[in-house]
């Protein structure tokens, strides 16, 4: 007796296309956010290598055939580039440095205390960037030239760690809550210390939420320009010389120098992804 064939389920069907179509549109919606994110820094640094013909018409071109390096070699022989570049590089990476140091510790203390009172502490940490930072940079910088620190590295990164520290404990303190605890008495019975156990254990497996607090802060403290304005004068940072360009220059010489500032933020983010794992804690305990 032969078996009879399969009868195909209409219902099934419509489920598959509905999927289909679903997986169809979030592509298409994640396309567009995409192309949107990406469109403004596409122009920018294709109007960085436009040639003026194609730019300087009742129809500027959005997929130009004629390039030049003109811009790019005029900015790369500008006196003023390196020594900005040097300065905000310097200051970004120290101020990333400095505020992982203090945060670090400071955000792991908090994010083992009791519910209120790291409740308490972190409506404490956002209650210091409920001022606008023209209101404190005014004062900072009268302060700062009486301690002699105006027109300096380390003035300018105290001046960031203002803005940036609140910020970088706030993501430790998240990063640092995920960690179970198990692991943490693990340690102290195998006889290691509060601190080696933040050092050996806690730290590595927080060091997801370490990148994203140090990508941050450094992005941050790289585009920062209200500190930067108010303490350098003689030798500004990097941002503050691309605002001064923006007066003076035309709009390919301005995306040059946007694009150059833009490229070390691209570098830093590629460099920290390789610890962005959401598997990271997968098996740190098991039953």
């Amino acid at each position: 007796m032969s078996e009879a064939a399969p009868t195909s389920r209409p219902g099934a069907r419509r489920i598959n296309w509905g999927k289909r179509a679903g997986r169809v549109g979030l592509a298409l919606l994640v396309l567009l956010i995409v192309a949107v994110t990406m469109a403004p820094v596409y122009f920018m640094v294709v109007l960085s290598v436009m040639e003026p013909s194609e730019f300087f018409r009742p129809d500027p071109a959005y997929f130009p055939t004629k390039f030049t390096t003109q811009w790019w070699e005029r900015v790369l022989n500008s006196e003023t580039l390196y020594p900005a570049f040097t300065k905000s590089l310097v200051v970004a990476t120290v101020t990333t440095a400095i505020a992982l140091v203090i945060s670090v510790p400071g955000a792991y203390a908090i994010s083992r205390m009791a519910p209120k009172v790291k409740y308490f502490l972190i409506l404490s940490l956002f209650f210091t960037r409920m001022y606008p930072e023209i209101g404190i940079a005014l004062p900072v910088a009268v302060f700062f030239l009486r301690m002699g620190l105006y027109e300096s590295i380390i003035g300018l990164v105290f001046a960031h760690l203002i803005l940036v520290l609140p910020i970088c404990a706030w993501i430790l303190v998240g990063a640092f809550e995920t960690i179970p605890r198990d692991l943490e008495e693990a340690a102290s019975v195998d006889g290691a210390s509060r601190l080696r156990t933040l050092w050996r254990v806690v730290i590595p497996l927080a060091a997801p939420g370490i990148s994203v607090a140090a990508i941050f802060t450094w992005l941050l403290s790289w585009d920062e320009v209200t500190y930067a304005r108010f303490l350098t004068l003689l030798h500004p940072t990097l941002p503050i010389q691309l605002l001064d360009i923006i007066g003076r220059s035309g709009p390919t010489v301005v995306a040059t120098w946007a694009t150059i500032v833009t490229i070390p933020v691209v570098i830093v983010t590629y460099l920290m992804q390789r610890w962005l794992r959401a598997d990271y804690l997968a098996g740190a305990v098991k039953g």
